[in-house]
């Protein structure tokens, strides 16, 4: 299969943002008098967007998350977006997929503010057309498939036929189905196997090497 444009979730898909994100996560609980021992249990927190997340892992009413979300988007603005570190490899099959003529797109439930300085900063937003992110005063703009269409809208981009998603959580799988599109599962971030094949991931690949070969057919 040969697909012309490409969205790219960002977190556990381009770049590993483990530990600002589960710092920032960290200082949100502990807002509300909640400690975790053990900060990597919070990986949980990466790819779903906040407000699904506060309320499944730690039963947060819509106030709670409202708040939790602004103590969180607080030190990932001041620090935590720069505790990221782009998986290697990721730099040069971006290039190598820009050289072959693709278009290039970032959706990513991360706030837009945050996904652009994070590209500009490790020098990827070089290779994308589009940077789309969630909106911050918008729950609803958080929601993948929402992204995905926003994403596309800017892009200019209709037909679906030769459009695929890439991403690491059932969260990408999920949304770009209901756009209608492809979905490619990468087990290098934060999704297993039995969660892409649970969400019905049209293919799964292991390492990046896998991804560029099946995306450059």
């Amino acid at each position: 299969m040969s697909w012309e444009t490409i969205l790219f979730d960002l977190d556990g898909t381009l770049t590993d943002p483990a530990e600002g994100i589960t710092k920032a996560v960290e200082v949100a609980l502990n807002h509300y008098g909640i400690t975790v021992e053990d900060r990597f249990t919070l990986n949980k927190f990466i790819g779903p967007p906040l407000d699904e997340s506060f309320p499944e892992f730690y039963g947060f009413d819509d106030e709670q998350v409202r708040e939790a979300t602004r103590v969180f988007r607080e030190y990932f603005g001041r620090q935590g977006w720069a505790e990221n570190i782009p998986y290697p490899g990721i730099d040069q099959l971006l290039g190598d997929l820009k050289a072959a003529g693709k278009k290039l797109i970032i959706a990513t439930s991360k706030p837009e503010e945050f996904a652009v300085r994070i590209m500009n900063h490790f020098g990827l937003a070089q290779y994308m057309d589009v940077i789309a992110g969630a909106s911050t005063d918008n729950q609803e703009g958080a929601k993948k498939a929402n992204v995905i269409r926003k994403a596309l809208q800017r892009a200019g981009v209709e037909d679906l036929s030769s459009v695929v998603m890439v991403g690491d959580r059932r969260h990408d799988v999920a949304g770009g189905h209901e756009v209608g599109m492809k979905v490619i599962g990468v087990l290098y971030g934060y999704g297993d196997r039995a969660e892409h094949e649970a969400a019905g991931a049209d293919y799964i690949v292991e390492d990046i090497p896998s991804l560029e070969k099946l995306l450059l057919g």
